[in-house]
């Protein structure tokens, strides 16, 4: 139950975030992305300060033991394949035609916008397909 929780907890505060930073909004993702036309550089202190917290504060939390398991589960594969290539490949093409990516993409369903359905349905046939296809 404390696991279940805190994942509550986390996810609320991430969406409230998400939404605060204009990240759920696909024409202010967009327009931060369009760097040689009407740029919209205000995500950029978004990604400054997420990246500030994160680059000072990784080591100290990865020493903590965490609250709900034993240990860190930590990527510890360093090499870039095909499947990171093309992955990366389509999450960029993705998000920079959208302006929407999956995070976001599932805050966007508390609207209701056929839009934010359609991308989160096709985002889960994906995932199935690759999982399936076992790539």
């Amino acid at each position: 139950m404390k696991a279940q929780a805190i994942s509550l907890t986390s996810g609320i505060l991430f969406s409230i975030g998400l939404v605060i930073s204009g990240m759920v909004n696909p024409d202010k993702v967009r327009g931060f992305l369009n760097i040689f036309g009407d740029w919209d550089p205000s995500l950029a202190f978004v990604m400054i300060g997420a990246i500030g917290l994160n680059f000072f504060s990784f080591k100290f939390v990865t020493k903590k033991k965490p609250l709900c398991a034993e240990s860190h589960s930590l990527p510890t594969k360093k090499d870039i394949d095909t499947k990171l290539i093309m992955g990366a490949a389509l999450f960029g093409i993705g998000w920079g035609l959208l302006g929407i990516c999956p995070g976001p993409g599932i805050v966007n369903l508390v609207t209701l916008n056929i839009n934010a359905i359609i991308f989160v349905f096709s985002m889960l046939i994906g995932m199935t397909v690759f999982k399936i296809a076992d790539v």
